[in-house]
């Protein structure tokens, strides 16, 4: 074996595996099902942080189960991503100075797909990088023909049901993608502001009214003046009117409930075209409506001399103009939540339109139930909270969008704008005739539907749906969702409620939510911060096994990841530890009688310990597997390779080996051993890391083409030796003891040692004397005796029941040890002053805080036992 390298094994394996078509489900109906679909990443992706920790998780999980013996489904596939995507290619025609418009809509859209079969791949590519074991051939796209299908299904299914209708109301609008929004596409951000303060004069009597806003560029589409009907301020005025600044137009005064008589002046300007609450108070006191604003918020023709600004433009322009007139009263700073699109992070607007609607309510208390009633599980249970909170208040969903690219609604109109809603132009005439009686031309509609709409529909358009298909009836309910905490709204209730709804059961049993990979001091990776590392260049550089092992062995369910390339340092060196180790066995196996029966072989305590060390972590791999603690399943891995296997047995193995006759048992049985414990715990880790170890198990295995392939380990009880491993860990902790008797004196590991044992427990004393080999090699121990009498100068430990003594004559030179222990007497003397001196001021101690004096007191108790024990060691070298 050369030297570890990443890039040549991961390339090569992958390339094997995806050829043989290893990553495909069995179709073998005898063994059990299990099924995941992949949250499909936006067709204009890249891979990021966020995607290897989410598939990542996936792929565990995926290759745990294959290994288990289920006949195992991981699908995936790619997001159309509507407003992103005609985002992008919009963007790619600016360059050449065109619009979309100068394509028009065909051709357009033609270019879209063009780009989409030339860029769509890169993530998939991308996702091969990591390991990704799906199974290529089922990937699907959101818009190809067979999805098309099923979201004209649902749609028309749900209109027919009064689940879906269209009308004038008030949305959230941006003016960069000029397109409505859903409530949860917007990210409201804290921003300081402004609120200021005009005068409106009223009309046929002398005197003004006082309105704050926050939004002055909107008072030139205002249509009237509230207060409360309670507000004996102004219950006189009600049903006069005033004059709006700057239009000279006349606006009634209302009164309704909404206005807060505590709030401010206790009057509210109307602007029912352009604010929720204002459009809400219109329909009740019949105020005209009226937009100022065009689709990309300039103002619009009724505007007056303001039209053609940019509404910021306006806005400074109309408070110069009143300010010039003496009616601005005053401005004073505001903090508030500014509505922002998530795709474009423009400002949004509210605005007044006809858009399609599903009614969400009806389909929401199913979701509901099935959560409360345990049928699906939310991991991490807090994420309940949230869920429901957000199901109890739901919102009809505005699912119209007005761009090109996306799933075009399923809907045509007549000359006389009559709504006809069919899956094809076909179906349409047929309906038309049979409700008009008559054959018309019939005009498509334009809007595209919201791309959550089709993602709603994933694990079971995927699987064929509408059709009955095998896929459905064997992978369907899917088993496990992984996905990001920031989409529970977006995409996971919402795929509840279309299953339930259309097949009358649940899309997944248990959600797996991810955390957050934030930089090392806590922000959210963005490219404006610059605190987005290059993926693949990451991957280039520790390669793909160590990413996944540090992201796995660093991320508790539900829990921010802090990411440094520290976490990263941790990966590779493991991996190398397994290169390394696999690289000892595998050159120490030559003359292994590959047929030597297991009863043949003579087991020392070593090799009963590591075996049921074995059967241990098997047995606890899997039980946290079961349960997705995948943190916990990988650091027991970690612990068991790298600790037990490693830094244990393999230094031992190393005396029963290196110039012993190969046909000797128990070189032979070390071998047995050191193969049989390889060969298991790379399968251990193959989940976790499945380049290096498919790498290193093609020339240690027995049988079996692929280790993906083979059987996971799991609890042998007929290996498991509980005595053993008391023994063996007995012996660990007297090696511990002696290299720290070592430490603490400053005698060279190179230098051998004499140990005395004073114990009467002869099971201790037995076990020390009987393994001169392991106390030899491990903590170069060259004699044992039994205690007679305490040697002058000694260094000693207690463990268990028997006190260990390193006899330190001859090996240090006490003069220097002497003046160094004193040089750190005084160190820690003074440092113990210095405590004592803060804790005995009255000042510090009644004004600290009460986890300040704790960890002082801490420091204090820490620093007198180190004073004692530097005490005790100055004593044994003067005796």
């Amino acid at each position: 074996m050369d030297k570890y390298n990443p890039l040549d094994i991961e390339q090569k394996w992958y390339k094997i595996w995806e050829e043989k078509g290893y990553f495909k489900p069995s179709k073998d109906d005898e063994k059990p099902a299990y099924s995941i679909v992949i949250p499909p990443p936006n067709v204009t992706g890249v891979l990021h942080m966020g995607h290897v920790l989410n598939n990542t998780i996936q792929d565990v999980v995926v290759r745990y189960k294959r290994m288990k013996g289920y006949d195992t489904l991981w699908q995936t596939g790619t997001d159309h991503a509507g407003i992103a995507t005609q985002n992008v290619v919009e963007r790619k025609l600016a360059k050449d100075n065109l619009r979309k418009e100068d394509l028009g809509r065909e051709e357009f859209i033609k270019k879209v797909w063009e780009w989409k079969e030339e860029h769509g791949g890169i993530i998939t590519r991308q996702q091969r990088r990591i390991g990704n074991s799906v199974d290529w051939e089922r990937e699907r796209f959101t818009m190809d023909e067979g999805l098309s299908e099923a979201v004209k299904e649902v749609f028309v299914t749900l209109y027919n049901q009064g689940l879906i209708y269209k009308g004038e109301y008030m949305v959230n609008w941006c003016p960069r993608c000029t397109t409505a929004l859903a409530d949860d596409e917007i990210d409201h951000i804290d921003k300081e502001g402004s609120i200021w303060e005009i005068r409106y004069p009223l009309k046929d009597e002398e005197g003004y009214l006082v309105v704050a806003t926050t939004r002055p560029e909107t008072m030139l589409g205002d249509t009237g003046i509230a207060v409360n009907p309670e507000d004996e301020r102004y219950t006189h005025l009600i049903g006069k009117k005033a004059i709006l600044p700057l239009m000279n137009r006349e606006i009634p005064i209302v009164a309704d409930n909404y206005v807060d008589k505590e709030f401010g002046t206790g009057v509210v300007k109307m602007t029912p075209a352009h604010d929720p609450n204002d459009f809400e108070v219109s329909k009740r006191t019949g105020l005209e409506i009226i937009n100022v604003f065009t689709e990309d918020a300039k103002i619009n023709d009724l505007g007056g001399k303001y039209k053609g600004m940019d509404r910021f433009e306006a806005r400074k322009a109309i408070l110069k103009d009143l300010e010039e007139l003496g009616l601005l009263v005053g401005v004073k700073k505001h903090n508030h939540a500014v509505g922002h699109c998530y795709r474009c992070k423009t400002v949004i607007e509210p605005r007044i339109s006809d858009q399609w609607f599903v009614r969400m309510e009806p389909l929401a208390k199913r979701a509901l139930e099935v959560v409360r009633n345990g049928e699906i599980k939310l991991t991490p249970k807090r994420m309940e909270k949230r869920y429901y909170n957000w199901l109890e208040n739901i919102r009809d969903w505005t699912i119209s969008r007005q761009i090109w690219w996306g799933h075009r609604i399923p809907a045509y109109y007549t000359p006389n704008n009559d709504l006809i809603v069919a899956k094809n132009l076909e179906d349409a005439k047929k309906i038309c005739v049979e409700k008009f009686g008559e054959e018309m031309e019939l005009r498509e509609e334009t809007d595209v539907l919201d791309t959550w709409f089709s993602s709603a529909l994933w694990p079971f358009s995927t699987m064929g749906w509408p059709e009955k298909t095998r896929d459905i009836e064997r992978y369907f309910p899917t088993d496990l969702l992984v996905t990001g905490d920031d989409i529970i709204f977006f995409w996971v209730a919402r795929m509840i409620m279309m299953s339930l709804h259309f097949l009358d059961t649940i899309p997944f049993k248990e959600v797996y939510f991810t955390g957050i990979i934030r930089d090392e001091i806590g922000r959210k990776m963005s490219k404006s911060l610059g605190n987005a590392p290059d993926t693949l260049g990451i991957i280039d550089k520790y390669g793909a096994d160590a990413v996944r092992f540090s992201f796995m062995y660093n991320t508790s369910q539900g829990q921010d990841i802090l990411f440094s390339e520290k976490l990263l340092e941790m990966g590779l060196a493991f991996a190398n530890k397994i290169w390394n180790a696999s690289k000892f066995v595998i050159s120490n196996l030559e003359g292994f009688n590959e047929n030597i029966s297991i009863l043949d072989l003579d087991f020392k305590l070593e090799d009963q310990w590591i075996l049921s060390k074995l059967q241990l972590a098997a047995k606890n791999i899997n039980k946290e597997m079961e349960e997705y603690n995948i943190d916990t399943s990988a650091k027991i891995a970690y612990e068991f390779f790298r600790n037990d296997f490693c830094d244990w047995y393999l230094e031992i193995a190393k005396t029963r080996i290196y110039g012993i006759d190969e046909n000797d048992t128990d070189r032979q049985t070390a071998q047995w051993i050191l193969r049989h414990v390889l060969d298991n715990g790379l399968r251990l880790l193959h989940p976790f890391m499945p380049f290096v170890t498919e790498e290193i198990w093609q020339k240690v295995k027995t049988y079996g083409e692929s280790i993906m392939l083979v059987e996971y380990p799991e609890e042998d009880k007929g290996l498991l030796n509980l005595e053993a491993i008391k023994e063996f860990d007995y012996l660990k902790d007297a090696i511990s003891s002696i290299r720290n008797i070592r430490a603490e004196n400053n005698i060279s590991p190179a230098k051998k040692i004499d140990i005395i044992i004073d114990s009467e427990d002869e099971s201790e004393k037995n076990l020390l004397i009987n393994n001169p080999k392991i106390l030899d090699k491990l903590a170069n121990v060259e004699s044992i005796k039994i205690l007679t009498e305490v040697p002058k100068m000694s260094g000693f430990r207690v463990v268990g029941n028997a006190k260990i003594y390193v006899s330190l004559e001859g090996l240090i030179d006490v003069d220097k040890e002497i003046e160094k222990l004193n040089r750190e007497i005084e160190k820690v003397k003074k440092e113990l002053e210095r405590t004592n001196s803060k804790l005995s001021n009255e000042a510090f101690v009644s004004k600290a805080p009460k986890n300040v004096i704790e960890k002082e007191n801490a420091i204090k108790d820490e620093l007198e036992g180190k004073l004692k024990k530097l005490l005790d060691n100055i004593d044994i070298y003067k005796k």
